[in-house]
């Protein structure tokens, strides 16, 4: 858990414009019903040009 909070702590302190520009992060949530129970997702990340950066976790 300790991993995924720093991530997710780089990414906002890359998206908030310490070395330039703010970049706006971006949000992905899915939830899937089925037949054999129910799983979910979701992804935060980034894009600046040609470079993207993405973390996600699904249960």
């Amino acid at each position: 858990m300790r991993i995924i909070l720093a991530l997710l702590g780089a990414v906002t302190l890359v998206a908030c414009g310490a070395d330039g520009e703010p970049v706006q992060p971006t949000m992905n949530s899915t939830v899937t019903l089925s037949t054999s129970g129910m799983y979910g997702g979701t992804s935060v990340g980034i894009r600046k040009g040609s470079f993207a950066a993405s973390l996600g976790l699904g249960l």
